[in-house]
């Protein structure tokens, strides 16, 4: 079946006696290699008012008319449910909001990315009424404005009802480093999702094109929330913007890229390490948000409990000897080894880094780009780091048995050395090195203490409450038991403006801190299994991640879901928990 055609602008005009037949042949000829609108040309010959246009436009995309000049249609508008900047930016007026579409009045039904803008920016689905563009203007100059419903900044990523206020506008223009021409809609939507991240305490964004739209997330205290899904038919032209803004090669889509962003938002340099990746519908694209004072917040807001601060801060102070620090991608091991070294930082330590990538820049201390393609590697590294005389060396991670060795040897004599490595646990971060084929007498030698940690979601201080009906399975889940459960001290997530109604604000670290003692080191010696090296820790005073983890759930810091995810009681099945 033929789709209809729509009626021409000028076609209607004539037929409502609006112009002329005469008036619109001579309105079409002076708009000829010009690039100018009829309506344009109408006005400039006074064919029409304003007000004429706007009802033939109207007409033409099936769009209620309203005259504010009366009181009627005037006094349908409701200036508080607009901030005020994006009713004067993009002059339109608010007309009503129901089942979380809004209604606006605007002057230009031709002007898609400036709708599609709105969409994003109000996060809602958008109907339309048609008005003059000199009414709008006029009625927004004589006008009230009332933006108290958005006086509120937070993230609503629980409902994925995001309000951005005027600052978000005025910082993309004073905060970000961008040329002041480059003020295309697709430049400037890149650039609020940016400010709209950082401003929501997001790590991560993620672009994913899908078959019909693209997918916007923002991961933020480790969940991933949908943000929005943008038109398909934008996905060029923003993963153009994006990978321009990251340097790499705009026209390669076959293989994964690499790039930075630096931006100052807020007065405050933030990087973005930017990963392209092609996917089945188009190039996936996320950035990670590096913000410099993450990994300066001071080893107390790490989530230490006391007793195991004083024994880390012991050892980070030891002359020689290796520190481990375990645990899956993304559970800031990374922040707790730099905040070491933020202690450590001082004129009479020489202080020498071998990352991949660097991803926080250091004042006084030398960082190494590992780059493999050039021969770069860490075991390459460690060795000149040798010969530059450091007191403390921090390698990015002990991938391979050569790396190990290098450390081992770098511990013996007299370096403090620092690493990662991915093991569950403390005691299996032992046992790993000996797999990797590391000799078990150097591992007993050199290792000072092995530190395994989780990242737990921490209750939002103004809308925690106590939980005064607890899931008796989830608390024997980790460990507590029914008087203390009962007692008031575990509390639930309930949500607020806060923390975007999600119940929880910000991460904590929970620690599994194993310092060696003779027993370990007799036991790495003797190839023992993870099961006894994790009971000679524990007699030697180590708490394991369920331990702390219970220490948090009742101090109020978390919740036992949290806990449960990374932690659990030894021989307790989780399906139970279902199977009531």
């Amino acid at each position: 079946m033929a789709r209809k055609l729509r009626q021409k602008l000028g076609e209607i005009l004539v037929a409502h006696k609006i112009i002329t037949q005469k008036q619109l042949e001579d309105a079409v000829s002076s708009t000829r290699g010009t690039g100018r609108r009829l309506g344009e040309a109408l006005l400039e010959a006074k064919a029409c008012t304003e007000e004429d246009l706007a009802k033939g436009l109207g007409f033409q995309f099936g769009m209620e008319f309203l005259n504010l000049d009366r009181a009627e249609d005037s006094n349908r508008v409701d200036r508080s449910l607009l901030p005020d900047d994006i009713v004067k930016k993009y002059l339109v007026l608010p007309l009503a909001k129901s089942n979380g579409r809004l209604k606006l009045l605007i002057h230009d039904p031709m002007d898609l990315e400036v709708l599609d803008v709105l969409r994003f920016r109000l996060n809602s689905e958008i109907d339309t009424a048609i008005a003059s563009k000199r009414q709008i203007r006029a009625f927004i100059d004589g006008g009230k404005s009332d933006t108290s419903l958005f006086k509120d900044k937070s993230l609503v990523t629980d409902s994925v009802d995001v309000t951005v206020d005027k600052s978000v506008d005025s910082s993309i223009d004073s905060s970000i480093d961008v040329d002041q021409k480059e003020d295309a809609p697709i430049v400037r939507l890149c650039h609020r999702i940016i400010v709209e991240a950082v401003r929501g305490r997001a790590s991560d964004i993620h672009v994913e094109p899908m078959a019909d739209r693209v997918l916007l997330r923002y991961r933020i205290d480790g969940v991933c929330h949908v943000r929005d899904n943008l038109p398909k038919r934008m996905q060029g032209s923003l993963l153009a913007r994006l990978k321009l803004m990251a340097g790499v090669n705009i026209a390669e889509r076959r293989v994964p890229q690499d790039g930075r962003i630096k931006l100052p938002i807020e007065g405050v340099q933030v990087d973005f390490r930017v990963s392209c990746c092609p996917a089945y519908h188009g190039e996936s694209v996320v950035m990670r948000i590096l913000r410099p004072d993450s990994v300066r917040i001071g080893l107390v807001n790490l989530g230490f409990e006391q007793d195991n601060l004083d024994v880390f801060n012991r050892i980070i102070r030891r002359p020689n000897g290796i520190f481990l620090v375990t645990g899956p991608t993304g559970s800031g091991k990374t922040t707790t080894l730099y905040s070491a070294l933020d202690v450590l930082n001082r004129p009479d330590k020489k202080i020498i880094t071998a990352e991949d990538p660097i991803e926080y820049s250091f004042t006084g201390i030398n960082q190494v780009q590992v780059r493999e393609s050039i021969g770069l590697t860490f075991a390459a590294i460690l060795r000149s780091m040798l010969r530059q005389a450091p007191n403390i060396i921090l390698v990015g991670e002990i991938r391979d048995r050569e790396v190990a060795d290098i450390a081992i040897q770098a511990a013996l004599t007299g370096h403090l050395v620092f690493s990662t490595l991915h093991t569950n646990d403390a005691p299996s971060a032992i046992t790993r090195l000996i797999d990797m084929g590391v000799k078990p007498f150097l591992v007993a030698s050199s290792i000072q203490a092995v530190m395994a940690q989780r990242l737990v979601r921490v209750l939002c201080p103004k809308c925690r409450a106590p939980d005064q009906n607890p899931d008796r399975k989830l608390m024997r889940l980790v460990g507590i038991s029914t008087e203390e459960a009962t007692s008031g001290r575990v509390h639930k997530a309930v949500g607020c403006t806060n923390c975007g109604g999600t119940g929880y604000r910000g991460r904590k670290a929970i620690f599994e801190l194993m310092a060696m003692n003779s027993e370990i080191r007799q036991l790495a010696f003797e190839r023992a299994t993870i099961g006894k090296i994790r009971q000679a820790a524990i007699r030697n005073g180590m708490r394991s991640l369920l331990g702390d983890g219970r220490i948090k759930i009742l101090n109020a810091t978390t919740t036992p879901d949290e806990v449960a995810d990374f932690a659990q009681v030894e021989g307790f099945n989780p399906n139970e928990i279902s199977q009531e």
